[in-house]
């Protein structure tokens, strides 16, 4: 088990960065799909209307995906905010910092995934 210090102001800093650039490239993407979308007409036979379904399902699929991690990032934005940045939900203990930095709206350190994922597996079973 390897102990991980406090993220610095400066890492703070560069992860709050990062967050609110993808916060905007995905509120792009969002809003690009469903204005892509809302201008489609559905016209034609089975073949063109069940294409089209599925195009529609998958967009709404990406969309929550989409969701999803905006409110990962929101979540992180509010823990940069509130001082508790960078620790683990699972190990109380810092995040790795070259992980906040590769995911800046991670929860886990990588011990904390582990740990997760194996107590997944073992609900599965």
């Amino acid at each position: 088990m390897s102990v991980t210090s406090k993220p610095t102001k400066e890492l703070i800093s560069q992860c709050h960065d990062k967050l609110l650039q993808q916060k905007a490239e995905l509120l792009n993407q969002f809003n690009a799909q469903k204005s892509l979308f809302s201008e489609r007409e559905f016209k034609g036979d089975e073949i063109d209307m069940s294409s089209s379904l599925l195009q529609e399902n998958q967009m709404h699929a990406s969309q929550g995906r989409i969701r999803t991690q905006l409110i990962e990032i929101e979540f992180a934005l509010a823990r940069i905010e509130n001082g508790q940045y960078g620790l683990c939900e699972e190990t109380e203990e810092y995040i790795e910092h070259d992980r906040l930095l590769a995911i800046p709206w991670t929860r886990l350190s990588i011990e904390g995934a582990e740990i997760r994922e194996s107590a997944k597996i073992q609900r599965a079973r």
